[in-house]
């Protein structure tokens, strides 16, 4: 009898390996927002932010392509391509973050971030939320509430409650920034009390993996004080907001108005090369660079800077991040006019949209989302979902998506919702 696929992926792969969808898709083409299975169905991509710019785009293969058939190598040889890249990354960037580490992927970079709050403060104390994701590495992962590390959270760990938008934090959302610096103001004393002290906070600036909760610009400030007084480091991870997807502004931190002392970057910025980064202050940098010894085999190297780089100048040159708010402002319209007694909330900023699903009895519609997301990919469109209880449907397309096709997505969504319980 002949192996399946999924067969073959579990001998070689090992057991448990993540796959999207009940009947997972065997894809072998992408364009633009397009993806085709083995048996050349077609599905609209409004799910995955790492082909940045769209699948395949010509830009990024005809730049790696030359860039490998001339030269790859390490960071321990000069080469311009790594500075070059440099200068046109932090020229989209203020709070003189000037100064960049490159990596291979957005768990590297957070892992190097959470060192240089360490190197600068001297302390380890950590915070993020208690329903975040950033990172495989085992100290991002001792910030994850998806899968807690064996043996429990290590005692320099604090997780503070997300900001959520049913039930915000303080009993209403204007009480919620005041709350959430309460928090981590408790956080900091019970570190601080433990010996630990305070290296920083670590967080996305939409809170993506927290479920995409509504906040608005300023929502940050309280606790951004709180931290500043406590002498931390604010460690902003941009994996998925950044690079103009929040539409209004080119990084998720400009948008909510925060100030961060480093950024970590990753999955979108070469368009699905393996490319990450830590930018940082020079100050960071050098308090980084004093206490670890740190180098990267393949980061930054010459075929990644140019993967990155002519990725960055679609981003800009397609004008992709307008685009990103003009056609995010039509679907989170197109989203909020669909009517079923399941849904709770729609909301997003730019292309970066969740519709919350409820039980009639207020309880998260876990499993209503999930039987959403199985309908939409057996009608050719391809979402997921985040949050807590995974009850939010999670719509992040590649960025030169137009009007056509998130009406196509709204349109699908309404057919699925119309054939669901009500």
């Amino acid at each position: 009898m002949s192996e399946t696929l999924l067969e073959r992926r579990a001998r070689l792969l090992g057991p448990n390996v993540p796959t999207f969808y009940e009947t997972p898709v065997h894809i072998v083409r992408g364009e633009g927002v397009w993806l085709w299975d083995a048996d050349g169905r077609r599905y609209l991509d409004c799910y995955n932010n790492v082909p940045h710019i769209g699948h395949g785009h010509p830009a990024v293969v005809e730049a790696i392509a030359r860039q490998a058939a001339t030269l790859n190598t390490h960071t321990r040889y000069l080469h311009e391509g790594i500075l070059d890249y440099a200068e046109a990354l932090t020229a989209t960037l203020s709070h003189d973050l000037s100064q960049v580490i490159f990596t291979c992927t957005g768990s590297e970079a957070n892992d190097v971030a959470l060192r240089m709050a360490q190197a600068v403060t001297g302390a380890t104390g950590i915070i993020a939320t208690d329903n975040t994701y950033h990172g495989n590495t085992t100290a991002t992962a001792q910030l994850s509430t998806r899968r807690p590390p064996i043996g429990g959270y290590p005692p320099h760990v604090r997780l503070v409650p997300a900001p959520d938008s049913i039930h915000p934090l303080g009993g209403s959302a204007e009480a919620q920034p005041q709350a959430f610096a309460d928090n981590a103001a408790r956080a900091i004393a019970e570190l601080q009390e433990a010996g630990f002290g305070f290296s920083g906070m670590m967080l996305c600036p939409v809170f993506a993996n927290e479920g995409l909760p509504t906040v608005a610009p300023g929502f940050f400030d309280a606790t951004a004080r709180v931290i500043r007084e406590a002498g931390g480091l604010i460690l902003c991870d941009e994996v998925q907001p950044g690079f103009g997807r929040v539409g209004h502004r080119f990084w998720g931190h400009d948008w909510l108005g925060m100030t961060p002392d480093v950024v970590t970057l990753g999955k979108p910025m070469a368009n699905g090369h393996p490319v990450a980064a830590v930018v940082a202050r020079p100050d960071v940098m050098h308090a980084f660079r004093t206490a670890f010894g740190y180098f990267n085999t393949f980061g930054g190297n010459p075929v990644s800077a140019a993967a990155a780089m002519a990725t960055l100048r679609v981003t800009q040159d397609d004008g992709l991040q307008e685009n990103a708010r003009r056609v995010g402002a039509h679907a989170l319209a197109r989203l909020r006019a669909l009517s079923h007694p399941r849904i709770a909330e729609v909301r997003g900023v730019g292309l970066f949209i969740g519709v919350e699903l409820l039980e009639d009895d207020g309880r998260p519609a876990t499993g209503f989302a999930a039987a959403v997301v199985e309908g939409m990919r057996a009608r050719g469109v391809l979402i997921n979902r985040i949050g807590r209880h995974m009850n939010t449907l999670k719509m992040r397309p590649p960025m030169p998506v137009q009007e056509e096709h998130v009406d196509l997505m709204a349109d699908t969504l309404a057919e699925v919702l119309a054939g669901m319980p009500a």
